[in-house]
């Protein structure tokens, strides 16, 4: 297929919810919904996890929860927020009422990067304490989220990095 034929309602109709491979993912039960970055994020981490003898298994979260995503069979409560680039912020974090009185709301953040093709770049695990420290108010949105920096590289657990791994 030659793109630079196609005009760019006929390119948007390769990514839309109708295209078969969006179809396909959807049937897999890959894509719940037209949050592709955050899906695949979510399908990445969990995958990852369950596939690594070393790492807790996880299963998703029950449709609805806020803040959580996935569980351990320990109880343990994952947020798992998916990014697009190394560069930038992750998605938000509301209830900021709550996150200044410290009242936890999971055990552990995954931050999954996935690269230009949307394959996996990166998962961070970030305890509770890791995201006390990292995380910034955005006065605008009245909520929170967490950059991504070098700083944050260096210090929380890396679970996997492309950079090193791959």
């Amino acid at each position: 297929m030659d793109y630079k034929k196609l005009n760019t309602q006929e390119l948007a109709r390769l990514l839309s919810p109708s295209s078969d491979a969006y179809l396909e993912l959807k049937e897999r039960g890959v894509l719940r919904t037209k949050n592709v970055v955050g899906e695949l994020g979510e399908h990445y981490a969990i995958e990852f996890y369950n596939n690594n003898p070393k790492l807790p298994n996880l299963s998703f979260a029950p449709p609805g929860v806020q803040n959580i995503d996935a569980l351990s069979r320990n109880g343990e409560i994952y947020s798992i927020k998916a990014v697009s680039s190394r560069k930038g912020t992750t998605g938000s974090f509301w209830d900021p009422e709550s996150i200044e009185k410290n009242e936890q709301k999971f055990h552990y953040l995954l931050i999954v990067v996935l690269d230009n093709s949307y394959s996996l770049d990166s998962i961070l695990e970030l305890t509770w304490d890791d995201f006390f420290k990292f995380k910034k108010f955005n006065k605008r949105m009245n909520n929170y989220n967490i950059s991504l920096t070098n700083k944050l590289f260096d210090e929380v657990r890396v679970i996997f990095d492309s950079k090193n791994d791959g």
